[in-house]
């Protein structure tokens, strides 16, 4: 630290000019370079010209960016001992035009004039005088006396006429923060969470508060498009989500107004949730205002001139591949207006003047690959070991009469190898998917629903010798015909290969996928990841100042969670938004997750607790990871404990820098009001449960902070990014069905005796509607793609994210495990003994491969089926 020959105590208004007086002998030069990123450059059109147009504007000194380095060491008591404020400085000559095109940087000098006195920079104050916002990411200073180099990560917007203060990248407690620094970082916090003024955020708006889900619904529409409120009572809670601060609708003053579906890109996040436009999450942005606003009434068109069914498995087909002739040229004028063509030709690759090129997934299902994906295909969280038989409901018998399955043991036997139910449950070889349950309450309500008809499934299966699953039987239910006070009405049904018997199985099969792909959207997917997360972004933004261990921890796993999560408000989970028209709960859909949300616990979120949840594994303390596997060859569970493990070292090491005993974190002031804000209003409906942790120890923020991440890395990867591997080829995995089970004496059970063509008829016309299946595939594939500018886990967007040369060699070391998991995850698929790895459709299980060695090339972005971003980014 540099020091005056004036002691600080002595530091009065008074002696305030001899102090500068002396202060002026020692003046210092430190030279810097700020990376900036102006607002047009980030628009779809000519990266390279809009930044040389925009340049030399930059440089104007009279009306452009003025930056005041303030000093962490030196207290100014003009202004209450806050950090001395330097001279200004202004962005110089252009160093580097481009640096990177893909992210449309340029670099510029910053010279500041200096006193040696002022001591060490710790934060720098940032004004714009120019006419339009940017984006600055960093500046980095060097020579500084005293220090050798100092960084201060940005990476926010700057709006014109604003002063914006940002910390050097050291990491502080609250307890630790230099003195002159610490009203700064009050004020920052304050910022963030706004004054209360009831008002419609803007753009440039940085406020993070909370609301309800009353935004989904559009009343003044009629009952079709009404929804309820989710979040705020006990009969439907929910996590909250980010305020936007719009105003009521005119019938329902306690639902928020909505913008239209074409302003997808204009609903209010803090403006730093929304880096660029480059970005994945403005990017889908642009894809969903893409099918929402210009493809789904193409389609629509096109649909009403041709029949509205498919008749055969060609007609599916020809959706693949280029196959599906859907002319653009005469609509080219109405796309114009609302989209840029060129645009949406690259969201939805196109052949010549068509577009919907889809292509073919590699997924055929047999009996083998049906059980193979409850182990690693794209919903690999449901699968449970079967404790009890028969299979008992959880559902209330005062209210539901007797759900209890009715499998029995004479119909499974045969396919036991031998053993008894009993023997086979003993031995931890029968395994069950159960959505029973999960669907009963609602069937009667979405079963009056027009193109619907569902069944509640329960799928029970064996393990083989081999290691691989068999399904034994598929329980499909009914509420009673007399009410649900009288239970359910059930007919089992057991696998079978020939004439009426095996297409009755088929179906059987696609009626259990309905059940599951709409779990797996549903609760897998938006609720258990998209949903839970954001409270967590609110509060830790509102509560945690950047300079804090634990911010800088999970700060990266919340990039662009709230900017796809307002977008699916206005386009996706929304009253007749795209996935109400695409997967069956329909209308109900969201209503449903409420109901499941009401039995989530943090605590049983991270992979371990899971799996001894479900039964799949059992505590083990001589386990490096705390529990054993009781099904080997189960590649979700099994490469996921390697990142879980991978994770809770990093994350152990790294807060045991900064609370070398639990004394220190229950003096943290920051970390106690973040956690009750996440308990008592992010997730404020369960804020009275008792499984909540304390936080009053290390090893508690450590355990919640690993769940953290595992939740927004890892297990957001695993169900989203193989939809369209495993569900883009329609009879493979539903998400719909239109009509019953065809019974002896129906017409389509006659259809499926003459077989052939008439029996592929009924089964395409009971789980697949035409212009349901192109959305939905359009739907997919769109959420199932990689940026070009992924940040994937053990990767940072900024390396000089802190200063502590401890936290980035651990850091570094994170990294090395996880390259080291991709090998061995490379080697396991290769092994012909582990059967659930590759399955019959010879699809290696890649879902939670960390991409981290490579990151070149086409393997880096589109539909790669591998790699797991940091964030909850799609």
């Amino acid at each position: 630290m540099l020091r005056s020959t004036l002691p600080l105590h002595r530091v009065t208004a008074k002696n305030k000019e001899a102090w500068r007086k002396e202060a002026s002998k020692k003046k210092v030069r430190i030279l810097g370079r700020a990376v900036l990123v102006k607002s047009d450059v980030l628009d779809l059109g000519d990266f390279h010209s809009s930044l040389l147009d925009g340049a030399q504007k930059l440089l104007d000194k009279d009306d452009g960016i003025c930056f005041h380095l303030v000093s962490a060491t030196l207290p100014d008591p003009s202004k209450g001992n806050r950090g001395w404020v330097g001279r200004p400085a202004h962005l110089q000559e252009m160093v580097v035009t481009n640096k990177s095109t893909a992210a449309g940087e340029s670099v510029f000098t910053v010279t500041f004039d200096s006193d040696e006195s002022q001591g060490i920079p710790g934060a720098v104050i940032v004004r714009n005088s120019h006419r339009s916002e940017f984006l600055l990411k960093t500046l980095t200073i060097d020579s500084v006396p005293g220090k050798r180099t100092v960084v201060f990560v940005a990476n926010s917007w700057i709006y014109p006429n604003d002063d914006r203060v940002f910390f050097a990248n050291d990491t502080y407690l609250p307890s630790k923060m230099p003195a002159p620094l610490v009203q700064y970082r009050r004020n920052e916090l304050i910022n963030l969470q706004g004054d209360g003024t009831e008002r419609e955020y803007k753009e440039h708006d940085r406020v993070y508060r909370y609301d309800y889900y009353n935004d989904l619904g559009e009343p003044g529409r009629g009952e079709m498009y009404a929804r309820p409120i989710l979040g705020g009572s006990q009969e439907l809670p929910y996590p909250r989500r980010g305020r936007t601060g719009r105003g009521p609708t005119k019938t329902d003053p306690r639902s928020e107004s909505r913008i239209p579906q074409y302003k997808v890109m204009n609903i209010y996040v803090p403006r730093d949730e929304r880096i660029g436009h480059l970005k994945l999450s403005d990017f889908l942005g642009y894809s969903l205002k893409a099918i929402t606003d210009a493809v789904l009434p193409i389609i629509r068109t096109y649909v009403d001139s041709t029949p509205k069914e498919f008749d055969s498995f060609q007609d599916i087909y020809d959706l693949y591949d280029g196959l599906l002739k859907l002319p653009i040229n005469q609509h080219s004028k109405e796309l114009k207006n609302k989209i840029p063509l060129h645009f949406i030709k690259s969201v939805l690759p196109s052949v010549g003047d068509d577009f919907l090129n889809l292509p073919l997934p590699h997924v055929i299902k047999s009996d083998e690959e049906f059980a193979r994906e409850m182990l690693a295909g794209m919903n690999p969280v449901c699968i449970r070991r079967l404790t009890e038989f028969p299979v008992k409901s959880t559902l209330d018998p005062s209210v539901y009469g007797d759900q209890s399955s009715t499998i029995t043991e004479d119909q499974i036997q045969q396919n036991l190898e031998g053993l008894t139910v009993t023997q086979a449950m003993e031995s931890n070889r029968l395994f069950i998917l159960d959505h029973h349950d999960n669907f009963m309450p609602f069937l009667d309500r979405i079963n009056k629903l027009e193109g619907n008809f569902i069944y509640a499934s329960r799928t029970l299966l064996f393990l083989k010798a081999d290691g691989t699953l068999k399904p034994l039987a598929i329980e499909l239910s009914l509420p009673h015909p007399d009410g649900l006070q009288h239970g359910a009405e059930s007919r089992v049904y057991v696998p079978a290969d020939e004439r009426v018997d095996g297409q009755i199985w088929q179906l059987a099969k696609a009626y259990a996928c309905v059940n599951d792909s709409a779990w797996h959207q549903l609760i897998s997917h938006w609720l258990n990841t998209h949903a839970v997360m954001e409270p967590f972004v609110i509060a830790t933004n509102r509560q945690l100042s950047v300079v804090h261990p634990v911010h800088k921890l999970l700060s990266p796993h919340y990039r662009d969670t709230m900017n796809i999560n307002a977008m699916a408000r206005t386009v996706l989970i929304n009253a007749g938004g795209l996935f109400e028209l695409t997967v069956f709960p329909g209308k109900y859909a969201l209503e449903m997750s409420s109901v499941v949300y009401k039995k989530w616990k943090l605590t049983e979120q991270g992979l371990p607790d899971d799996l001894v949840k479900r039964g799949m594994a059992v505590r083990d303390p001589s386990s490096p990871y705390g529990i054993r596997l009781l099904l080997k060859d189960y590649p979700y569970a099994v490469d996921g404990l390697a990142i879980w493990w991978a994770i809770q070292q990093w994350v152990k090491e790294y807060l045991g820098i900064y609370y070398p005993n639990d004394c220190v974190l229950q003096a943290d002031k920051e970390l106690k009001e973040w956690w009750k804000e996440v308990r008592e209003v992010g997730h404020g409906d369960l804020k009275d449960e008792d499984w909540w942790p304390k936080m009053e120890t290390v090893e508690e923020l450590a355990k919640t902070c690993i769940t953290i991440i595992w939740v927004a890395s890892a297990l957001h990867a695993s169900v989203n990014f193989g939809q369209y591997q495993y569900a883009g080829y329609l009879p493979n995995r539903p998400t719909v069905s239109r009509q019953k089970m065809p019974v002896p004496g129906t017409e389509e059970y006659t259809q499926l005796e003459r077989g052939d063509e008439e029996a592929d008829r009924v089964f395409i016309h009971t789980i697949s509607q035409y212009l349901q299946s192109i959305l939905g595939l359009t739907l997919i594939q769109t959420l199932s793609k990689h940026s070009s500018d992924e940040v994937y886990l053990g990767q940072r967007d900024t390396p000089e994210w802190t200063s502590d040369a401890k936290a980035l060699e651990l850091f570094e070391r994170f990294g090395t495990q996880l390259v080291e998991i991709e090998e061995r995850i490379t080697a396991m698929n290769k092994d012909p003994a582990l059967k659930n790895r590759n399955g019959p459709v010879n699809m290696p299980y890649m879902l939670l491969y960390p991409n981290t060695s490579d990151l070149t090339g086409d393997r880096a972005c589109g539909l790669t089926g591998m790699g797991i971003p940091n964030s909850v980014s799609i």
